[in-house]
């Protein structure tokens, strides 16, 4: 009963945290720029609902862990 357990650690050396950060972040806006130029040019009729969830799917991928790796980055540990 007396077992101790592991001590958990990061798949990701802490160091990479700042650079993770900016180049996710920087990569899920551009994607998400390229999703708005592509809706605001393209027409009604040849939008593609494939393409859009894609878009979407895929900002909000790199957008989402690019906000994570920064607030580990500055000390906010979620």
């Amino acid at each position: 009963m007396g077992s101790k357990a592991a001590a958990i650690t990061s798949p990701v050396p802490v160091t990479w945290y700042p650079t993770l950060a900016i180049f996710m972040l920087a990569i899920g806006l551009m994607v998400s720029a390229s999703f708005f130029i592509y809706e605001a040019t393209s027409s009604r009729r040849s939008r593609s609902l494939a393409k859009e969830l894609t878009t979407g799917a895929l900002a909000s991928f790199f957008l989402g862990f690019g906000s994570l790796f920064m607030l580990l980055a500055s000390g906010v540990y979620v």
